[in-house]
């Protein structure tokens, strides 16, 4: 096999990795299902408050029929050359009983509050149960960086 020229990473700097993408990034395709209707894929902005990753939707949007018949989701940031999957419960909070601190740091990022909007916004809180993280083939084994909600060293 051809050497790509990436180094393997301990599971200490994936982690470091992961949590600094999930400071920064904005993005994240977030995957629900329906039972009679199949998997869903959507980008959505997301925030990071250090336990769980946030994003918001519309309250009729297909991502908040899904999760409330079924609360298993799994996120991924879009860079496939620095792959991060997160698989997580979610908890759906309307744009009323939202907590502050989280709807405020969402509107800080992006400069938009759905909370003033006239149609009802659903904020979805993922915290993580499994995180994997890898850059290519050579990452494959250690990808796991959090297993049961705990981070791995």
């Amino acid at each position: 096999m051809p050497n790509t020229g990436i180094l393997h990473r301990s599971t200490a700097e994936r982690r470091r990795a992961t949590l600094r993408r999930l400071a920064t990034e904005r993005d994240a395709w977030v995957a629900t299902a329906h039972p009679d209707h199949g998997p869903h894929h959507i980008p959505l902005w997301f925030s990071w408050d250090g336990q769980a990753v946030w994003v918001c939707t519309k309250a009729t949007s297909a991502t908040v029929r899904n999760l409330r018949h079924d609360p298993r989701v799994r996120l991924s940031l879009p860079d496939t050359a620095d792959a991060v999957l997160l698989e997580g419960t979610a908890q759906c909070f309307t744009d009323q009983d939202v907590p502050t601190d989280a709807a405020d740091a969402f509107a800080r990022k992006f400069g938009w509050d759905p909370r003033t909007e006239d149609a009802p916004f659903v904020y979805v809180r993922v915290v993580a149960k499994v995180v994997r993280a890898w850059r290519g083939e050579p990452e494959l084994r250690g990808r796991v960086v959090m297993r049961d909600g705990a981070w791995l060293e």
